[in-house]
């Protein structure tokens, strides 16, 4: 029998006495020791008999003591800041120093981090492909493979982004000589675009890889360009890794359109012709809204 062993700890619906409120507090504040210790060693810390942890044990669904354990060493899987969530700022002032701040040390963390022989290596890659493909999928990986097709068209590549795990497969059994793929996954335990780079290896299409180092992705990889950030314990905030991956993005661009100066020129002009023309009327806004 399958149980819900966290939610019945919480005791959402007010379940348990006081003393198996006690027991359950206990528990949740160390979860480690409990499912490294005796039946004794919990008795005794909790200052109450074994029996007594037994007939909890049961209370909450579990057979006994020992598939309690069972039960409680599933839930660390997912990490103990789900389970206890660090109380956040909650304040305008406080949320918006804390974003900003976490913003910007992701950047210099990565900055102090920076392989700068992959990335000008994937920048001379990209600039002389005829063709380049970027795959990614779910979440900010996705926004990040699109992000760097806004950034590379400009500059006169032919580029297209997937976020379709199947597509990226046909894509890459599809993918022809000259072809050069870019993959993101932030954790590099994206096995599907494992499943993509083997393929375009086989196929001789090179590949370039935006993920954490020694990671599956990066295995697979002919150039990886790697991202190795600590996640904070605020589980509400959005990722600051994003912001470390969007500025590798900005740095290839920017890398390839000094490789070929006046090949990016010349389709930016363009770019900005029309811009002016129907949309600013001058040349002092951004280039795309």
């Amino acid at each position: 029998m399958t149980v819900d062993i966290f939610s019945a700890l919480s005791d959402e619906e007010g379940r348990l006495s006081g003393l198996e409120k006690r027991l359950a507090t206990l528990v949740l504040d160390d979860v480690d020791f409990v499912v490294k210790s005796s039946i004794s060693d919990l008795a005794e810390r909790a200052g109450v008999s074994p029996p007594t942890v037994t007939r909890f044990c049961r209370r909450l669904g579990c057979q006994g003591y020992q598939d309690f354990k069972v039960q409680l060493a599933k839930i660390t899987y997912v990490g103990l800041r789900y389970l206890k969530p660090e109380t956040p700022s909650t304040t305008p002032q406080e949320v918006a120093e804390d974003i900003v701040t976490k913003a910007q040390n992701a950047l210099f963390q990565f900055h102090k981090q920076i392989d700068v022989a992959a990335l000008d290596k994937a920048a001379h890659l990209l600039r002389g492909a005829e063709f380049i493909q970027a795959f990614g999928a779910t979440g900010n990986s996705a926004m990040i493979v699109n992000e760097l097709h806004n950034r590379l068209f400009r500059l006169d590549c032919r580029i297209h982004a997937s976020n379709d795990h199947s597509m990226n497969i046909m894509l890459s059994a599809a993918a022809r000589p000259g072809t050069v793929v870019v993959g993101s996954s932030i954790t590099g335990r994206d096995l599907d675009l494992v499943q993509c780079f083997n393929l375009l290896r086989k196929r001789s299409i090179p590949t370039i890889a935006l993920t954490q180092s020694g990671s599956p992705v990066a295995e697979a990889a002919d150039v990886v360009i790697t991202i190795d950030l600590p996640e904070g314990n605020n589980i509400f905030r959005p990722t600051a890794t994003r912001y470390a991956y969007l500025a590798t993005i900005d740095i290839l661009a920017n890398l390839v359109a000094y490789a070929d100066r006046n090949r990016a020129v010349k389709v930016l002009r363009s770019i900005k012709e029309e811009l002016v023309r129907y949309r600013d009327g001058d040349d002092r806004q951004v280039l795309g809204d």
